[in-house]
């Protein structure tokens, strides 16, 4: 009876012992003598990176890069055809009877046809300058590009419609059409030229998030070339 009642209290011993154990252990911290480092911190880790700042030198030195959009690159002119101008409507529901297909079986638009082009254009390049004062930035956005004489090449001047726009996300900043001119004789040879814009100011940046673009602009409006109709001013009665 001695050995069963000192083995009960042996292990009831043990078993205290035990629970005491896990309970120190649950509680200890992370400089506890029981912590058997799982969920310590690495004091050693680096911190977390911090966002970027852009300082006010980088931003005086921002100059936003220039870009052509999809389809801005070229400019054809074309020769006009000998058929008398018709109305609207009819042109609209002759548009699909007019258009001829090409050798390789596509659809070639009469007002686009590659056999009528006069001269076509194309912009190789493009770049800026910029500066900072009083708050704004001002830009110089230069273009340059050909002109390549096509089957119907007359000698003479084409216009070609330049339009320059800076961007800060969907608010326009600066959008300008140049109507911009380049004489045109050698039959035989492309002819160079350069385009520069030095009027382009927008409001000074605050983040390098600016966009400009540079291209052809075949859908702005076409300058008025006759005098512009007045309304008739009615005779005086004739006084007596």
């Amino acid at each position: 009876m001695a050995f069963y009642s000192f083995n009960n209290r042996f292990v009831a011993g043990l078993a205290l012992t035990g629970f005491m154990l896990a309970a120190v252990g649950c509680q200890s911290s992370d400089n506890g003598v029981l912590n058997l480092g799982f969920g310590k911190k690495d004091t050693q880790a680096p911190p977390p990176p911090q966002d970027p700042k852009v300082l006010a030198s980088q931003l005086r030195a921002y100059c936003p890069k220039v870009t052509l959009r999809d389809g801005t690159a070229f400019f054809s002119t074309y020769a006009k055809g000998s058929a008398k101008p018709r109305k609207k409507t009819d042109a609209a529901q002759d548009a699909a009877a007019s258009a001829q297909p090409a050798p390789d079986g596509t659809i070639v638009d009469p007002d686009r046809d590659p056999a009528k082009v006069i001269y076509q254009a194309s912009i190789t390049d493009v770049t800026r300058d910029c500066s900072n004062a009083n708050g704004q930035l001002s830009m110089k956005i230069a273009v340059a590009g050909k002109v390549v004489p096509g089957p119907m090449f007359a000698p003479g001047t084409i216009t070609m419609p330049i339009r320059v726009a800076v961007m800060h996300g969907t608010e326009v900043l600066y959008s300008q059409i140049h109507p911009y001119q380049v004489q045109v004789t050698d039959p035989s040879a492309a002819t160079q030229f350069v385009f520069t814009d030095q009027n382009v100011v927008v409001p000074e940046p605050t983040a390098q998030d600016y966009q400009a673009f540079a291209g052809y602009d075949e859908a702005a409006p076409k300058a008025a070339t006759g005098k512009p109709k007045g309304k008739r001013k009615r005779a005086a009665p004739a006084t007596n």
